[in-house]
């Protein structure tokens, strides 16, 4: 009880940001829940103004981070600490460094004797919103943040602030609540989405083993709508029923679990972080019943850390994917589990927008926000650290033992796996 009320007092001086010094920020209006974040939407209590959006959490060193979006679609930071003893309005350098880079200085605003906040600038907005990990130096003190859960949250965030903005403040609501995924250029906050099935009745999609347990990863929208049993087949065996363990419909996640036994090998997780340009390989499912039984393997490269509108939980990739890769392992040079295929985007709709033909914009959601639904649904994966380049061929024969097609009825044509 001690460390969520710590959480929330250390909102309630965030609040003042966005507001003139002598003014008080009211809410939260609405709630925002992801993970252990917690926030909402504020009004500047002088004149009940929509001002912010914002969510906070503790951390083991006993720091309490604060990140927020402003109206002004301005990207906030905020840092709490009991053993602050800060003079109230004083400016404070803070150096801070994302994911081993050059250091940069922002300067902050000491809001209370414990907390001092800061509008990132764009150029450091932008790197923030695709590291993994932040060092702060305040003073003679040095903090680490890590950042991997921060993707989802950046989105709903955003999503908070758009919503505020075209409704009013009394459209608040659960700002985490889950959006459709569908193929088209999404709206601020949204994730890439996918199409409607073309089949009312079935729908089909890939996964992957993820534990020796035998559970297995694919998208939410692979599985949503499916009446009866869900099947797993390994290529060349016969069909197993697999079990719902957890979903994550923001996310785009699912975790089912296949009969003791099923797997004589799983996929690992990469332990590091990808880099633009590094070599990617796509394998699934597409097209059922109209190309191969077998899976088909693609190849690209990493084209961007984030997705649409900059979502820091997907990646952008150039390896070709078709309806049915949704789920399916996207693997690194090496054969480690680097991202789960999510979406490609809509080349007609964007056509018809913009008069251009987008070419190979396919989308996969980062072992970031991966791990965290499998840390939440308890699920023992592992990790490995990328060593050698392996031929296609190589981790193609590796991928066979634990990649599946994922099947089943549905009562309505539902976003499918279908991409």
């Amino acid at each position: 009880m001690r460390k969520a009320f710590w959480v929330w007092f250390s909102v309630a001086f965030f609040l003042q940001l966005a507001a003139a010094p002598s003014a008080s920020a009211a809410g939260p209006y609405g709630f925002i829940h992801v993970g252990n974040w917690k926030g909402g939407a504020f009004t500047n209590d002088g004149n009940g103004t929509f001002s912010h959006c914002a969510a906070s959490m503790a951390y083991d060193n006993g720091m309490t981070l604060v990140v927020g979006q402003n109206a002004n679609n301005s990207w906030l930071l905020g840092f709490a600490n009991p053993a602050f003893r800060y003079s109230k309005g004083e400016t404070l350098p803070i150096d801070i460094i994302f994911d081993g880079q050059s250091p940069a200085r922002i300067f902050g605003n000491a809001t209370s004797q414990i907390m001092a906040t800061a509008v990132l600038p764009p150029n450091v907005a932008r790197i923030f919103q695709k590291s993994n990990f932040m060092a702060a130096t305040t003073g003679s003190s040095t903090y680490q943040f890590n950042l991997t859960s921060t993707g989802p949250l950046l989105a709903v965030l955003a999503n908070c602030v758009a919503k505020i903005k075209a409704d009013g403040i009394d459209s608040a609501g659960d700002f985490t609540a889950p959006k459709p995924v569908a193929t088209r250029p999404p709206a601020a906050g949204e994730a890439p989405s996918a199409p409607k099935s073309a089949k009312a009745g079935s729908q089909s999609g890939t996964g992957f083993a993820i534990s020796a347990g035998g559970h297995v990863v694919t998208n939410h929208h692979v599985i949503d709508g499916c009446s009866g049993d869900i099947r797993g087949n390994l290529g060349g065996e016969a069909p197993v029923t697999l079990r719902l363990v957890s979903k994550d419909a923001s996310n785009d996640l699912a975790l089912l679990q296949a009969p003791s036994g099923t797997f004589k090998e799983f996929a690992r997780i990469r332990d590091r972080a990808i880099h633009s340009g590094d070599a990617v390989v796509a394998i699934g499912y597409p097209f059922r019943g109209l190309l191969s039984s077998d899976f088909t393997v693609t190849t690209g490269i990493v084209s961007s850390l984030s997705g649409p509108l900059n979502d820091t939980r997907f990646l952008q990739i150039s390896a070709a994917v078709q309806p049915g890769n949704s789920g399916g392992p996207l693997l690194d040079g090496s054969g480690q589990i680097t991202g789960v295929v999510a979406a490609k985007l809509d080349a007609i709709r964007v056509a018809r927008a913009t008069g251009s033909i987008p070419e190979n914009i396919n989308f996969a959601i980062k072992t970031g926000a991966l791990r965290d639904f499998l840390d939440n649904s308890a699920v023992a994966y592992e990790t490995a650290e990328p060593k050698g380049e392996l031929k296609t061929s190589e981790i193609t024969d590796k991928a066979r033992a634990y990649t599946l097609l994922i099947s089943c009825n549905a009562t309505e044509p539902v976003a499918s796996a279908k991409k």
